[in-house]
């Protein structure tokens, strides 16, 4: 794949959640794997891609964390506040993106803080698929199981056709202004907003599914890391 054909792009790391699910003793994007934290992993997925233009991490005001990290120190990486929501979060980063010069139509790829599994191939097949779409998408994975409706009894209601379902994954890469616009809206309207995909269908737009690879983990719960650790280790 030739770099240069890749578009430029930010990244967005919403980070300021507190993954209450790990059952841990801080917010989940700080436990350690494999020498590191998760969040320092999930960074270097973009820190050493020559198309970055640089980073913006959202963050809760009152993280005691952050400023351990070396790489909280690295002047690609810029700080936003972070949010209740991760919508709020996405939102604050691109207007301090805006702040930093970044220009309305350039695109930004908004990753999961915990999504530190990020293949090199997903990021540039993400870049070169949608350099130029006039919407943006996201790496997604086909369903591979069946899939069940439940009734308020939690009972089956119905089987779902799993042909035309697919798991959202990060990152999701949108234009910086469409993709602000379209979260300050929704936002403005009380809608039910769960990642930045979401955003843009409300606003009426139909993002681009790009297959990725199913091992793009979101650490979620102890045995995710643990699973992670495995794999890491057979490296």
């Amino acid at each position: 794949m030739n770099i240069p054909d890749l578009p430029p792009f930010w990244a967005v790391i919403p980070a300021a959640g507190v993954g209450s699910r790990m059952r841990a003793d801080r917010p989940k994007q700080y436990l350690s794997l494999a020498g590191k934290s998760i969040l320092e992993h999930t960074l270097d997925c973009f820190l050493d891609h020559p198309r970055l233009k640089g980073v913006v991490v959202s963050l809760a005001a009152d993280d005691p964390y952050w400023p351990e990290l070396a790489c909280a120190r690295d002047p690609r990486i810029h700080r936003a506040p972070g949010g209740r929501e991760r919508a709020d979060s996405v939102f604050n980063a691109l207007q301090t993106l805006g702040e930093l010069g970044a220009e309305p139509t350039d695109w930004v790829l908004v990753h999961d803080a915990a999504r530190p599994n990020l293949a090199r191939s997903d990021l540039d097949n993400l870049l070169m698929t949608l350099a130029h779409d006039p919407v943006g998408g996201l790496l997604a994975v086909p369903a591979r199981d069946t899939l069940k409706r439940a009734d308020a009894d939690g009972r089956v209601s119905q089987t779902v056709d799993r042909s035309v379902i697919w798991q959202a994954y990060t990152p999701q890469m949108f234009h910086l202004e469409p993709l602000r616009r379209a979260l300050a809206d929704a936002q403005d309207a009380g809608a039910t907003i769960t990642d930045e995909s979401s955003a843009m269908e409300w606003a009426g737009l139909s993002p681009r599914l790009i297959e990725g690879r199913g091992d793009n983990l979101k650490v979620t719960r102890p045995e995710d890391l643990q699973w992670l650790a495995q794999r890491w280790a057979q490296r």
